[in-house]
């Protein structure tokens, strides 16, 4: 039977579905996106953090990115926390297609991991960007093209660690790759749109955090040059 965008099934007579769909598989979405968030809060940065005698939250940026943990605690624990908060959303796409979320519901428990980075709760609701997250989900979405578009990210951040806002750039160039590929290769468009509204989410944030930062007269230019936890992070959407 033929699917529709939000992967839906439709029945013999060729109707689709979406809202009996919807309603019957809500238990599921639900869990799914609670997965999702608890994944996305799992407090990496901060644990590791910890374990050197660091506190991330009162120094650098105050985020929970690998950048900040890359520069106040070391490249290897820093490196760690990168793999980690890539990881985390890479499983909350894996999780939730393995628990039978399919389309464009997967952005749903996607967003809930970028949400729990941002304000988890088991730190009290503080976090990070989220660029890591979004590029784990990326990869677990388009692994050939989205591991190309993080790739492109990265030589912007590696190349351009001086600009201004350098890691807001990276998504925006990061996800232009993404979205030549599909249209190239005839990709999934409706999913890249999807990566689409994730990443501007991130990048709305991390645009905001920039400016509380430097409202409250805690930006440092040599731990926040551009504002975004991600200005020298070797991956751009790694925060």
């Amino acid at each position: 039977m033929p699917y529709n965008l939000f992967g839906e099934v439709s029945n013999e007579k060729g109707q689709v579905t979406i809202l009996g769909g919807l309603f019957s598989d809500m238990p599921t979405l639900f869990v799914a996106t609670l997965i999702g968030y608890v994944l996305g809060a799992l407090p990496i940065a901060s644990y590791i953090g910890k374990r050197h005698g660091v506190d991330v939250f009162s120094v650098g940026t105050g985020l929970t990115g690998a950048s900040n943990v890359r520069r106040h605690v070391g490249n290897l624990p820093g490196g760690f926390v990168l793999l980690g908060d890539i990881g985390k959303g890479a499983l909350a796409i894996i999780v939730a297609k393995l628990l039978g979320v399919s389309g464009l519901w997967l952005m749903i428990p996607a967003g809930a991991a970028i949400i729990g980075h941002w304000r988890s709760v088991f730190t009290g609701f503080r976090g990070g960007d989220g660029m890591a997250t979004l590029a784990g989900i990326i990869i677990a979405v388009f692994p050939v093209f989205g591991f190309a578009a993080v790739v492109v990210s990265t030589i912007i951040s590696l190349g351009g660690q001086k600009m201004p806002y350098s890691s807001l750039l990276n998504v925006v160039f990061g996800y232009s790759t993404l979205m030549a590929l599909n249209l190239t290769y005839y990709g999934d468009m409706v999913m890249t749109m999807g990566i689409g509204i994730l990443s501007a989410m991130v990048l709305v944030y991390a645009t905001f955090g920039h400016f509380r930062r430097r409202r409250r007269g805690d930006w440092n230019e040599l731990d926040d040059p551009e504002g975004s936890e991600g200005a020298t992070e070797p991956t751009s959407l790694g925060q």
